[in-house]
């Protein structure tokens, strides 16, 4: 992979294969020194320095020590006039990238540069996947060791693992280098290239991606689904029918009752939610729709009459286990039955991986290797016994056509299996849960089937007025549990409705007393039920991640990413487990369908999928795939984006026909008072609803999800008393003047044209006026803020401002309160020189009781209680905070979400001080060589003498 110049990277390559180079020709090991191991975290450092003992220095690069720019001001001098470097890719000349070392890396890489120069060796150690390899690249080709470099591979952190992967060092596959680097650069083009769309289009700061945009689009469609939904109600009839002569409790236990369903009258089909059309709410195909006053009817007229058995179908049940865990089934799993979100559900893996409790977490395999299966057989033999050990033992195939992501499925470390319990002292809460997870996963994949029995029984009768009738029931019996006494699969919710047998778990048990065709049985009961059709339920994390494996779009190394870029990115919000797709989110998959169709389409992104595959595989070079993929070709590859002319025309061509009005308004099914069509819109302020092209407009709460805006929701809020009102014209701009009601208290405006690129005035009520009583007068007043109080004599400017927790001056980045809000407006430049002059006051006020208290935190056992904070509700176990995001309530919050929520906000680290960062840099010159010497002496690497 050529780069470009930079001060860490390395002269542009001559060749045009596009293939990353291989480590040039380097001297014999050092004398006198100790191999250096590199990996990606400190944790992993520790573990691995303990096991390879003191003859070796084990350091962390702490993730990725370079990438493409961020921004233009990380590009460097010599690139920044060039056409390319906004994107950070040279299209013009092999799509070469230009690298840099991340600004949080560079004294970490000063660091490795120097180890480097004193070790014997080098082993890069990290991860077996493309990530993986594309970090050992980088590393060698930043740090340009002259020392002999060995690729070391394993994947799992245990000392058998470790010296293996020492005495089985293998080269850089470069092919796997390729395929990554070609993803990061594929990724940033249609980032940097469709993004800019959606600025001019719908809203600034928006962000378009491959997988990201398509993983929206996919949970946009089912909200679709769900606004398009019509109900529909429908009765059903169950029985109870008893066997004649029967007592209870005869024959050990067997059931002396059959519960059935009516399937038919008059030899045609009762209809259940599946005979409803979804869109019309109306029955389809030739069936018998009950209403109410049919099934009690019909209840009434088969009350006292014998049915008889007309058929008896007896099937062995056999239930194979399930394959071992891959990281989709894993995230999957752990969100159906522990509720965690995929990135919480990896970020537990992760921890178990690093400290040598279960192999590599990143894989599409379910392939066990064959100590593994020993392990696994052996552990089943010891807990359940012989029986439960079938003779031969079970291989899983790989399910994905493109698994290359890592050797082995997710499974416990190690030869022999360390059971649950024999860990629980050195695991904390959630790592236990997970561990347990793949602990029972595993050791049930190698044992037998569970066997058994399911009957299904129909019963015929006919009513009073002769009525042929005919109901079903079906049972289930295990008679030998096998895998199932380790783990049972969890289902996704929603997956059971009316009743449905089949989507029962599978340890389930139904009995049915034993019945002969003909026989006679008593109605003992009849029940008349009443339905109502359901629209598809929205997507949840792990079901969202299952809908991506099974479209054949993203990797394991990135479903957890996926799944928080959409939420951190306002796509998608979260409704209890639920995602829900903001109205930007249907703006944005409007504009990509209309106008961008390839770019979303599910079977393209699965093809691109699979082209990076084959440049892994050496099958297919990167530099012909990428210009095809930017500036169009035959087709070959990158589809119809190729044979469009590439991504660079197509998105040139198409910018001016984007109707922007068209993809920012969403159509509804309601209609206003007067009868006019009501669509949803996205504008600058929010999105909104609009009656007509030119009619009353009014803002959409924020709590409210896409498919509840209803005809009578959608009525309600557009003949709700408006908190707006027009207060007069500003004579500055000629622009109107409205009080409004907004999230943080009311507050005064100046509304400017939709089209317009000027920014609207605004500024907060005091607290003395309301929206009710507010002027024309009081609103100009108030948009005189922040007031220019004069300059001090240090040269720095003073204002006064009405800030959210009351009036203050400000002076630099020092700020004071000031009493009475009426002193904004008349404070002079001596009194505000006044209040600097005093010592800053720092006291902290009483803290408030909390809002709700929700248990203890299952990671730190601290007792998690909702308060109320400066920028507005927040959980916190008394050490991590956390802020309520969109679609969290106060009052219906459970302790799993701010669980959660604490989780997520403990692994995004302490947030940094932006005051402090700019002193940092600004020193960073002078401190250099001191900063250089404390490190080298006081920080050593990591050793296990």
């Amino acid at each position: 992979m050529p780069t470009k110049t930079t001060q860490t990277g390395t002269e542009s390559d001559p060749t045009t294969d596009g293939a990353a180079k291989k480590p040039t020709r380097r001297r014999a090991a050092a004398p006198g020194g100790r191999p250096l191991v590199i990996v990606e975290s400190p944790t992993k450092a520790n573990k691995i320095a303990g096991f390879l003992g003191s003859g070796y220095v084990v350091e962390a690069s702490v993730g990725h020590i370079r990438d493409l720019p961020r921004n233009a001001a990380d590009v460097p001098a010599e690139h920044k006039g060039a056409a390319w470097a906004r994107l950070g890719v040279d299209v013009d000349n092999s799509f070469e990238p230009l690298y840099v070392v991340s600004p949080d890396r560079k004294q970490q890489v000063s660091r490795l540069k120097q180890l480097v120069k004193d070790a014997s060796e080098i082993y890069l150690a990290t991860d077996e996947d493309r990530e993986g390899e594309a970090i050992a690249w980088h590393l060698i080709d930043t740090l340009k060791p002259r020392v002999p470099v060995r690729r070391m591979v394993f994947h799992e952190i245990t000392p058998e693992a470790i010296a293996r992967a020492v005495a089985n060092p293998r080269e850089l596959d470069t092919h796997l280098v390729d395929a990554q680097e070609t993803r990061r650069i594929l990724d940033r083009l249609y980032g940097y290239e469709v993004s800019p769309v959606l600025w001019k289009k719908v809203l600034p700061k928006l962000s378009a991606g491959r997988v990201q945009s398509v993983a929206t689009r996919i949970v946009v469609e089912r909200e679709r689904e769900r606004m398009n939904f019509h109900s529909a109600d429908y009765w059903s009839l169950e029985g109870t029918f008893a066997v004649p002569g029967k007592a209870t409790g005869a024959d050990e236990g067997e059931p002396t009752t059959v519960r059935a369903k009516l399937v038919s009258v008059d030899d045609s089909r009762v209809a259940t939610g599946k005979d409803f059309d979804a869109s019309t709410g109306r029955v389809t195909g030739d069936v018998v729709h009950l209403d109410e006053a049919g099934a009690r009817g019909l209840a009434a007229r088969l009350e006292g009459r014998q049915v008889s058995v007309s058929r008896v179908d007896e099937k062995p049940y056999r239930r194979r286990p399930y394959a071992p865990f891959t990281t989709s089934t894993l995230q999957m799993e752990a969100g159906r039955k522990l509720g965690w979100s995929s990135a919480q559900s990896m970020r537990v893996a992760q921890r178990l991986y690093e400290n040598g409790h279960i192999t590599y977490m990143r894989t599409d395999s379910t392939n066990l290797s064959q100590e593994a299966i020993n392990a696994a057989r052996q552990q089943a033999r010891e807990l359940y016994g012989d029986a439960y050990v079938p003779a031969e033992a079970r291989r899983y195939a790989k399910k994905s056509k493109g698994a290359q992501e890592a050797h082995e499925a997710i499974r416990p470390a190690g030869d022999s299996f360390r059971t649950p319990g024999q860990l629980a002292s050195s695991l904390a809460r959630d790592e236990f849960r997970l561990y347990e997870l793949i602990w029972q996963r595993t050791v049930a994949s190698q044992m037998a089937d569970a066997v058994g029995q399911t009957v299904s029984v129909r019963l015929a009768g006919r009513s009073a007025t002769d009525e042929a009738v005919e109901f079903t029931a079906s049972g289930r019996t295990i008679t030998f549990p096998g895998f199932l006494r380790a783990y049972v699969e969890s289902r996704d919710e929603g997956a059971q409705k009316d009743g449905d047998d089949d989507h029962a778990s599978d340890d389930a048990e139904r009995r049915l007393p034993r019945l002969e065709r003909g026989q006679q049985l008593d109605t003992q009961a009849l029940d008349a039920k009443g339905h109502t059709t359901q629209p598809p339920s929205r997507y949840t994390e792990p079901s969202l991640v299952a809908r991506l494996e099974e479209l054949g779009i993203g990797r394991p190394s990135t479903f957890a990413s996926i799944m928080q870029t959409i939420q951190d990115r306002g796509y998608v919000w979260k409704k209890g487990n639920a995602m829900v797709p903001s109205f930007i989110a249907f703006a944005v998959t409007n504009l990509l369908e209309q106008h961008f169709a390839q770019l979303v389409d599910y079977d393209f992104t699965a093809s691109l999928e699979a082209e990076l595959d084959e440049i892994a595989g050496g099958t297919l070079g990167r530099v012909d795939w990428l210009t095809e993929f930017y500036f169009g070709g035959e087709g070959r590859h990158a589809g119809a984006i190729a044979e469009s002319g590439g991504l660079k025309q197509v998105i040139g061509q198409r910018l001016e026909e984007i109707d922007a009005r068209g993809v920012n308004s969403i159509p509804l099914r309601a209609t206003s008072p007067d009868g006019q069509p009501v669509v949803a819109r996205v504008g600058r302020y929010g999105p909104y609803l609009q009656a007509g092209e030119d009619g009353a407009r009014v803002s959409i709460p924020e709590d409210i999800a896409p498919d509840e805006l209803t005809e009578e929701k959608v009525r309600e809020l557009l003949e709700a008393p408006s908190g707006d009102r027009e207060l007069g014209t500003d004579p500055e701009s000629g622009h109107p003047v409205v009080v409004k009601a907004g999230r943080y208290g009311p507050y005064v405006t100046t509304v400017v044209p939709e089209d317009s690129k000027e920014s609207p005035r605004t500024a907060s009520l005091l607290s003395s006026m309301s929206v009710e009583s507010v002027t024309i007068e009081d609103a100009l007043k108030l948009l005189t803020l922040p007031r220019t109080v004069g300059t001090a004599p240090d040269g720095e400017e003073i204002q006064a401002l009405n800030g959210r927790y009351g009036p203050y001056i400000k002076k630099g980045t020092d700020s004071r309160s000031v009493e009475g809000e009426d002193k904004l407006f008349t404070i002079t430049l001596d009194e505000a020189l006044a209040i600097f002059a005093q010592p800053k006051q720092r006291g902290r006020a009483a803290a408030k009781p909390p809002l709700k208290e929700l248990g203890p935190d299952p990671v730190t056992q601290g007792v998690v209680t909702v308060r109320e904070g400066r920028f507005g509700p927040y959980v916190t176990d008394g050490e991590t905070n956390a802020s309520l995001r969109k679609g969290d309530d106060v009052e219906s919050i459970t302790i799993e979400r701010a669980a959660e929520l604490l989780a997520d906000r403990r692994a995004a680290g302490p947030a940094k001080k932006k005051k402090a960062a700019k002193k940092t840099t600004a020193k960073k010159t002078t401190a250099k060589k001191t900063t250089a010497k404390k490190t080298t002496a006081k920080a050593a690497p990591v050793t296990a003498g």
